[in-house]
């Protein structure tokens, strides 16, 4: 992907329903250049898909926050998989530093978030943890 296809996948980010007229001013290129650039961007698959967010999605968790976590010895694999379990986490991810696993959690209350923390810690092999309530989204893809 060139500089072109970057601003051209950042303004369908901002507005995936624009018109190839639209971005075709917004990006200072012909509407052929336009359609032909997303063409090719679908066909290698760097665009897999268009998306609607609507409201309900963004306010389902009113509280969320992310959960760096340490594994002591080789319990990753087995921790992961209990993770998995828990419905109230969004995402996992493996990561290297001092952190072994980044979670990320989503509840309705600050309650159901502290309880979802004492499952995690409660978790045998856990032996660190810190955790950040997210205030707000600046920006999402």
């Amino acid at each position: 992907m060139d500089d072109i296809d970057n601003r051209l996948i950042a303004a369908l980010r901002h507005d995936a329903r624009a018109s190839l007229s639209d971005l075709s001013v917004r990006l200072g290129l012909s509407r052929t250049t336009v359609r032909t650039r997303i063409e090719k961007l679908q066909a290698r698959g760097d665009i897999v898909g268009f998306t609607v967010v609507l409201k309900a999605d963004v306010a389902r968790d009113p509280v969320r926050g992310l959960m760096m976590i340490g594994i002591e010895g080789r319990g990753t694999e087995r921790i992961i998989r209990q993770l998995n379990g828990m419905v109230e986490l969004r995402e996992i991810h493996s990561t290297n530093g001092r952190w072994d696993v980044i979670v990320e959690i989503g509840t309705e209350t600050l309650e159901q978030f502290d309880d979802v923390l004492f499952r995690i810690r409660r978790l045998d092999g856990v032996v660190a943890s810190e955790t950040s309530l997210l205030l707000s989204t600046r920006k999402s893809a």
